[in-house]
């Protein structure tokens, strides 16, 4: 779907669908009164047969109104007069997207420039969640069905502004765009059954990005490499599996060579059995998303590659399948990190940790301004904050801050959980410097503990993701593309874009 942004009267334009709203009451703002006058009083006519309450995302479509160049006038409810949370928002969007996609018009303009959102302003912030909404709502995952869906008949978005907030609203039209490709990409890794998606092709599409910007460089590390690096925990959690670990590392070069890059760090277990601590056979095909943190990153990498950044950005992805088998690691291993630091691996099924721990040690040598690990660590984040919202835990203040921050304006929230030295008591071994889990209490926050003691080095923060990666059964089960508008909101505020 393209989206354009225009400048001109809503009621001279020439298109399919015009798309005005409606308050409750039959309150006509701006929009809807020149809508009106033009058709004769088109509109009043047909809201005072009661037929549109007014309420927020209801629906009334109009056929061929006098006085107008649109062939159809779709009303849709704004709600009483105040401004829409983001939610609501988002839900007047989808509704008014879901009725033209069953229109067969090839276009359709929106003149929502009367609707308010709070906390967002008229331009930039209320229009970036617009674009964002409709872009993700044309996502589609069918390459494996035989009957594809039908092609859909609407090409063309155009949103009029008014002429002092057009730049802006293209602006916001440009990141939503570059978002929602991000998103698209670390949907359809995710969503790739884990026969096909497995480290080794997580790595051809890596090096497929480097082939297509000459600014990004890919170096894919093979388990040889790997091992000799003396990454003993993230080399365990790959030798059960025929399908062998990489580390890959992209670096993107668009700020001065000189300029300390940010690091993202994503979790990239393209199955995960549980391995000896075998998981429970139901629900077990959704382990195909443990990978959903290094697709994240891969997604938050395509965007800024789209919008070409002025900052530098490496992209470092631990990627394994936790399989058992005669090689497997066994419950009470003791591995060596690339840190030096041992490891008592009391549950196989805490893997994600062992790879990432390995791969925050290899960031130091990029001298980084901050590093954030994305991962799909831990039930236990499910638990306490369900699939609306992500963990966040880290060592630095203003990072974290950031990232919340970057969180809400992005409409992709995350909430910080504490990393108190209390919790860290929970990882002792009477064997080695650490066990890889710390007991049934606090699972997400020993998960962080855990990370936290091989990213001493630099400003780190860490993203649980296990309930905002992937919706788990049903209709819509599916990657969700998240946190990629989170981290691409991050990275746009750094290089000021």
């Amino acid at each position: 779907m393209e989206l354009v942004v225009k400048s001109v009267a809503a009621a001279s334009v020439k298109t399919a669908t015009l798309v005005i709203p409606v308050g409750e009451n039959r309150k006509l703002g701006a929009v809807a009164k020149a809508i009106d006058q033009a058709s004769e009083g088109a509109i009043s006519a047909v809201l005072k047969r009661g037929d549109l309450a007014g309420k927020p995302g209801q629906t009334l479509l109009l056929q061929t109104l006098p006085g107008l160049k649109a062939e159809r006038v779709l009303l849709v409810g704004s709600g009483k007069d105040e401004a829409l949370g983001d939610r609501a928002w988002r839900k007047l969007v989808s509704s008014v997207a879901g009725v033209l996609k069953g229109l067969n018009g090839s276009d359709a303009v929106l003149a929502l420039d009367d609707i308010a959102v709070s906390n967002r302003d008229a331009h930039y912030g209320k229009y970036r969640l617009l674009a964002e909404t409709l872009l993700d709502g044309e996502y589609a995952f069918d390459r494996f069905k035989s009957q594809k869906a039908e092609p859909r008949a609407l090409k063309k978005v155009t949103l009029l502004a008014d002429k002092a907030g057009q730049a802006d609203v293209e602006r916001a039209v440009r990141h939503a765009s570059a978002i929602a490709t991000g998103m698209a990409f670390t949907r359809d890794l995710g969503n790739l059954p884990p026969n096909l998606c497995h480290p080794s092709f997580l790595a051809e599409q890596a090096k497929d990005l480097g082939k297509a910007h000459k600014a990004l460089k890919v170096e894919v590390l093979d388990e040889k490499k790997i091992k000799d690096l003396g990454m003993g925990a993230f080399y365990a959690v790959g030798q059960g599996s025929e399908q062998p670990p990489r580390l890959i590392v992209l670096n993107y070069q668009g700020g001065r060579k000189a300029d300390k890059p940010f690091v993202l760090v994503g979790k990239g277990i393209t199955f995960d059995t549980g391995g000896i601590s075998l998981k429970p056979g139901a629900g077990m095909d959704e382990m195909k998303y443990d990978m959903c943190g290094a697709a994240s990153v891969l997604g938050t990498l395509r965007a800024v590659l789209e919008l070409q950044l002025s900052i530098n950005l490496v992209c470092l992805l631990a990627c394994a399948e936790n399989m058992p088998s005669g090689g497997a690691t066994r419950p009470g291993d003791i591995v060596t990190t690339m840190s030096g630091q041992t490891v008592e691996i009391l549950n196989t099924d805490a893997e994600g940790r062992l790879v990432l721990c390995d791969t925050l040690t290899y960031a130091e040598r990029f001298k980084p301004q901050a590093v954030i690990d994305i991962a799909t660590l831990t039930g236990a984040c499910i638990v306490a904050l369900g699939s609306h919202t992500s963990g966040l835990m880290g060592n630095n203040d203003d990072l974290v801050g950031q990232l919340l921050d970057a969180g809400k304006r992005a409409d992709d929230r995350a909430w910080q959980l504490p990393l108190f030295d209390e919790y860290q008591e929970q990882l002792d071994s009477p064997f080695a410097d650490m066990g890889n889990i710390g007991g049934p209490k606090a699972g997400t926050i020993t998960a962080g503990c855990f990370l936290s003691r091989f990213a001493k080095a630099y400003d780190w923060a860490h993203l649980d993701i296990a309930g905002t990666a992937w919706v788990s059964g049903g209709k819509d089960k599916g990657a969700t593309g998240r946190p990629v508008p989170l981290l691409t909101q991050y990275l746009l505020d750094r290089a000021g874009a």
